[in-house]
């Protein structure tokens, strides 16, 4: 079980099928243990919109109809906004697959928020199945095209990691995460 509501991300991949050194081709969710079940929707969006002033809440709009806030909270973060500052339209939209949420107040007055991992194949995700001498790792053998058909990949270029769980746990905010690096388990291994 992780504290302060860490959250769980979807590990999308991607070759450099175009040859041009961009991801633009087409990117390949990893199928994790919790596709195809009831709770997680495929192909969910959520729309963020810029906020009218410094310090305000970023409201946002999803595809199932739903909205909300990410709460700012100055007293972990002291920039203008959560929005993007590299993003120079008034809304944006991203599309991935969102899971059930599984942060919970666990002494049910808010001063504790538990996020409970999933069985497998989520980034900041500690469950035993991913654990290799203290990496999460992924199989390339799970990627899988947008109707979830598998796929051969024959290499890797690119690696996307987006949140995958639209949730907030109290005063700890939005559920989100850090990332501290990507790489090759079988480089850094040897």
């Amino acid at each position: 079980v992780s504290e302060n509501g860490e959250t769980k991300l979807t590990v999308c991949v991607r070759g450099d099928a175009n040859g041009n050194g961009r991801p633009d081709d087409v990117w390949y969710e990893l199928k994790g243990s919790e596709y195809g079940l009831e709770g997680t929707v495929q192909a969910y969006s959520v729309t963020y919109y810029r906020p009218d002033a410094p310090h305000a809440d970023v409201r946002w709009t999803d595809n199932l109809g739903n909205e909300g806030i990410v709460a700012y909270l100055p007293s972990f973060h002291n920039q203008d906004s959560y929005y993007p500052a590299w993003i120079t339209a008034d809304s944006y939209t991203l599309t991935g697959t969102c899971l059930e949420a599984r942060n919970e107040d666990v002494n049910g007055d808010g001063s504790l928020w538990l996020n409970k991992d999933y069985d497998w194949g989520y980034a900041d995700n500690f469950s035993t199945e991913d654990m290799l001498s203290g990496w999460t790792c992924f199989r390339f053998s799970n990627a899988m095209d947008a109707s979830g058909k598998p796929v051969k990949l024959q290499k890797v270029d690119f690696v996307k990691v987006q949140s995958a769980v639209n949730a907030s746990s109290g005063w700890t905010g939005e559920i989100s995460t850090e990332v501290s690096g990507i790489a090759d388990y079988n480089l850094v291994s040897q």
